[in-house]
């Protein structure tokens, strides 16, 4: 039974809940205005209340002027970092911060086109002696600067700077004019001088250009050296002059000490001029190779033959010698091989062709005048065998192992919608609508980060590991990552540190005989074709190089139309775009760090020293088919 309710005694008559609802909001809304509009009306005097009644509260108003950056466009635009020196090279840009792990660069640079890199790491200097002024056969100066060639990339590929110092740098020293006092045997003479030009330049690493660097890059030897800090002066055990390293004031004293010997005449070498106490000796030098006559005689006396008897000639067949040492060191480092990723197994075979290639170079074997040798500070390596090469895999994802060189190839989203087998270009056009409606979002970096972030990760985390897979020390020891719409980069030995193979050897496998006639087939029996048949697999890899051409050409010249599209699939594919960009800049600023060295170089030691003079072949034809 409902409740009666009353007023005065009297029964209230019952109203509907709407009723209700509709009186209590017209009461309300008297209130409200009566408070607004009578109450400061009816005060007679006394401070005003119109301040209370005339506030307003103050709405956030867009900057007229947003950022560039897609991740937050409505920030305040602020000023970007600005332009460092030698920071662009074509379409690539970069600045270099110790901030570069963040997931997307435009968060630092606010420019979408510049990508974040680690800081230059600081090369160490490593200094040898060549007196060019010395009259040579030019066959003679010729395998010498290809021996000085050799050197100056097995110790850049390392993490170090080689400087080739010459008799300016000695003659530039004050104590050289006490050394020209002396009346001294001349290889003692150059070995002072030798000595005056390292102390000329200060601290650092003063090598024999015979001595390589012929371990991995973890060794701890060359990891202390390249830190650049030598708390005393050092050689090395059964190295003799080969490698010393030490600071400017251990240098000088130990020169002063060499040029006031009294005995110097009958000193046979630099270390027999000064007391024993001036080195500290250290007996570990397993990841260096020293090429000495002692050990070329010992090891290598065919070499050590042909030098004694045609010494160019020698020079150049241990130079070859070096080079294959250096190769096959390598080839023990990665004994698992070479995966060249490959995260779209049928539609990425055109794209990852040239990456491929390069890893068939890698596991050839070089060539050598003795090919079964080992290097002299491991003899028990594993010489390359033609007939069991290092094995080439194409995973569809990055793993992260010691012993397993990868080469990624990393496509812009563009390329990547193209290759798609989602997108079919014989129907439509690649558009906008396709793009947000029917393709996935970051699929390279997603395939390829698989394994080490899972598959419920976003892009964010997935960048930040592939830019430390890319430019940490770790990363750049063990893979080199390459773009899909460029060529190879025409530099490549000096970033392995030795002369790549250019050509397929055989590796001992038969091959079906040719048939004999009565094994042809009847041509008479049916129509003769012109053409062999095109098999599915040929097809498909031309469709695949159409497109990656066609997205060649899209990266170079665009319309309005075009730059609307690219933005679009920037946009959508932001981890992808960042992996790419990033992947760009970080080589092409390895190779202008080089070229840079490499210019300030030419104006030392004649201009000629350890220069390339056209010895290295290129990479531009061997990609040509791609």
């Amino acid at each position: 039974m409902p409740v009666q309710r009353s007023l005065l005694g009297r029964p209230f008559p019952p109203m509907p809940p709407k009723r209700v609802a509709v009186l209590l909001s017209t009461i309300a809304v008297f209130a409200v205005f009566t408070l607004v509009f009578t109450l400061p009306n009816s005060i007679p005097s006394g401070p005003s209340l119109g301040r209370f009644t005339d506030h307003k509260i103050p709405m956030p108003k867009l900057p007229k002027t947003l950022s560039p950056s897609i991740l937050n466009p409505f920030r305040q635009a602020a000023h970007a970092p600005p332009v460092q020196k030698n920071s662009t090279s074509g379409d690539a840009s970069w600045y270099s911060n110790w901030n570069w792990m963040s997931p997307f660069s435009s968060s630092v640079t606010l420019d979408e086109n510049r990508s974040l890199l680690p800081p230059l790491i600081d090369r160490p200097p490593i200094y040898t002696y060549y007196d060019h002024t010395l009259q040579k056969e030019k066959d003679h100066k010729d395998a010498e600067n290809a021996v000085l060639v050799t050197w100056r990339r097995a110790w850049w590929a390392q993490g170090f700077k080689p400087i080739i110092l010459s008799p300016a740098e000695a003659m530039n020293n004050p104590l050289y004019a006490e050394l020209q006092m002396q009346e001294l045997e001349p290889y003692l003479k150059t070995e002072l001088a030798r000595w005056l030009a390292w102390e000329n330049m200060g601290t650092g690493i003063l090598c024999h250009y015979l001595l390589l660097p012929m371990g991995s890059h973890e060794d701890p030897l060359l990891a202390f050296l390249r830190r650049g800090e030598y708390p005393q002066l050092t050689r090395f055990d059964h190295l003799g002059s080969g490698l010393f390293a030490g600071t400017k004031g251990d240098i000088t004293a130990a020169v002063k000490q060499a040029l006031s010997n009294k005995a110097l005449k009958e000193a046979g070498d630099f270390i027999g001029a000064v007391s024993p106490e001036t080195f500290k000796i250290d007996p570990k030098h397993g990841a260096l190779a020293f090429y000495d006559t002692r050990t070329v005689k010992e090891k290598y006396s065919k070499i050590a033959d042909e030098i004694e008897n045609d010494g160019p000639s020698g020079l150049m067949m241990l130079n070859k010698l070096t080079i294959s040492h250096l190769h096959t060191t390598w080839q023990n480092t990665f004994s698992k091989g070479i995966a060249v990723l490959k995260p779209q197994a049928d539609h990425m075979t055109a794209a990852i062709l040239p990456a491929r290639k390069l890893a068939e170079f890698l596991t050839q074997c070089p060539s050598s005048p003795l090919p079964s040798s080992c290097p002299p500070n491991n003899p028990h390596c594993k010489p390359c065998v033609a007939s069991l090469p290092l094995k080439i895999t194409t995973p569809s994802v990055y793993r992260n192992t010691s012993d397993l060189y990868t080469i990624g190839t990393v496509p812009h989203p563009f390329t990547t919608a193209l290759l798609s087998p989602l997108y079919d270009s014989s129907e439509s056009e690649l558009t906008i609508p396709w793009i947000r409606r029917k393709s996935k979002r970051d699929p390279w970096l997603t395939t390829i980060t698989a394994e080490l972030c899972g598959t419920g990760m976003s892009g964010a985390p997935r960048v930040v590991k592939f830019k430390d897979a890319v430019a940490s020390q770790y990363g750049t020891a063990h893979s080199l990552w390459i773009t899909a719409e460029r060529d190879m980069p025409d530099d490549l030995d000096w970033y392995f540190g030795f002369t790549i193979p250019r050509n397929v050897t055989d590796k001992g496998e038969s091959e079906t005989p040719v048939p004999g006639p009565e094994r042809k087939p009847n041509v008479s029996s049916g129509p003769r074709t012109l053409e062999p048949e095109v098999t599915e697999e040929e097809a498909s890899l031309m469709k695949e190089r159409a497109l990656l051409k066609r997205a060649v050409e899209f990266g170079q010249a665009r319309t309005p139309e075009d730059e609307k599209l690219r933005k679009a699939i920037e946009a959508w594919n932001l981890a992808d775009t960042e992996a790419w960009r990033f992947a760009r800049a970080f080589l092409e600023r390895s190779r202008v760090e080089r070229k840079r060295w490499e210019e300030e170089e030419r104006k030392y030691a004649g201009g000629k020293a350890g220069a390339e003079r056209g010895m290295s072949e290129g990479w531009g034809r061997w990609f040509d088919d791609r």
